[in-house]
């Protein structure tokens, strides 16, 4: 990322909008500018947060972005959660952005403004939102692209010194669900075991990666609808043994049956991957998986499907007796709804 580049070297732009989906990205571009704008010794005269959600108020986080940097060149603010950005309606009504309006036709020099808030969406009807977009610096934090994605791996591993093996990047990608946090904390282990070598094999990969809950219930669908009852039991098993609650076992099993019920009728009337990700507001990659589902299921299999989800939920909420029995029936019954092919097309 270019603006990345401009920070580490200290080109500042007086002001940012940082804003996005992709919460890594926003955490990672927050603390690249407070490790490079103000010397560490200086961040408890020469750094502040001003969090609107928190009670905080606009008009006195721009008169500290006003205020001239004590025992230090540069001051840097930020101003968190300005939903007057967005399309969002305060309770207490809507905030005066006059002062900080002001501010952004004429910022301090010596003051970086940082407006941080992690929505998808900004409300570009806004006279503010449009003068902040035309005067500074805007960074969007979206979510990865599956190409973009697996750069930022090999980008990260070659940063860590090592390269990766492509079957590698794709399982590692697959047992994190592609999620930025946990796949740079495993990148970083990773490439710590593999220094000698020099590649971040598979072989290493399936060693030292830990499965997330989301992509042991992936699994769980793949055993089910093959037939693999005995493997979809055993893992169900095991993912009890790790104290993981049925309840919520189940919750993203429904959550990932609706994804596939969404994303096939939205793939079938056109959308490209990306476009059903950004309307579902998923990450591309759930997409894609969910779209290698949909391919075996009818319409009227993933009704059926998403009814026994539902009737499993109550069976779970009011049921007194052995509460892991709701799961072991509900997985034991989809290879006989899958064996009905009676709407093979919508």
């Amino acid at each position: 990322m270019k603006e990345w580049n401009q920070i580490k070297n200290k080109q500042f732009a007086p002001v940012y909008l940082l804003y996005g989906e992709e919460d890594y990205l926003l955490q990672e571009t927050r603390q690249l500018l407070i490790k490079h704008v103000v010397n560490e010794d200086e961040l408890d005269f020469n750094f502040s947060v001003h969090d609107l959600s928190d009670g905080a108020s606009l008009e006195a986080a721009v008169e500290d972005a006003e205020s001239f940097p004590f025992m230090g060149e540069r001051r840097l603010v930020f101003i968190d959660h300005p939903v007057f950005l967005t399309a969002e309606k305060k309770k207490d009504g809507q905030e005066s952005t006059a002062a900080l309006e002001k501010y952004i036709s004429s910022p301090a020099p010596y003051t970086v403004l940082v407006l941080y808030i992690p929505v998808a969406k900004l409300d570009e009807r806004k006279k503010i939102t449009k003068a902040l977009k035309k005067s500074g610096v805007v960074i969007e934090a979206k979510n990865l692209s599956e190409h973009d994605l697996k750069g930022w791996i090999q980008s990260r591993a070659s940063a860590s010194h090592v390269k990766i093996e492509d079957d590698a990047l794709e399982k590692l990608v697959s047992l994190t669900g592609a999620n930025l946090f946990m796949l740079s904390a495993e990148i970083e282990k990773l490439a710590l075991f593999s220094r000698d070598e020099g590649v971040i094999s598979l072989k290493t990969v399936l060693t030292l990666t830990p499965k997330s809950v989301e992509q042991n219930v992936f699994d769980l669908i793949e055993y089910a609808v093959g037939g693999k009852i005995d493997q979809a039991l055993d893992l169900y098993h095991d993912l009890l043994k790790q104290k993981e609650e049925p309840l919520k076992i189940l919750a993203l099993l429904a959550g990932q049956f609706r994804l596939i019920y969404q994303v096939k009728s939205m793939t079938e009337k056109g959308f490209s991957q990306q476009q059903v990700a950004s309307r579902l507001k998923v990450h591309p990659y759930r997409v894609k998986l969910a779209q290698n589902h949909a391919r075996f299921f009818t319409y009227d299999q993933l009704a059926q499907i998403i009814q026994l989800l539902a009737q499993s939920d109550l069976a779970l909420k009011t049921s007194s007796g052995r509460k892991e029995m709701v799961l072991e029936l509900f997985l034991t019954r989809l290879p006989d709804i899958m064996k009905n092919k009676s709407n093979t097309g919508s």
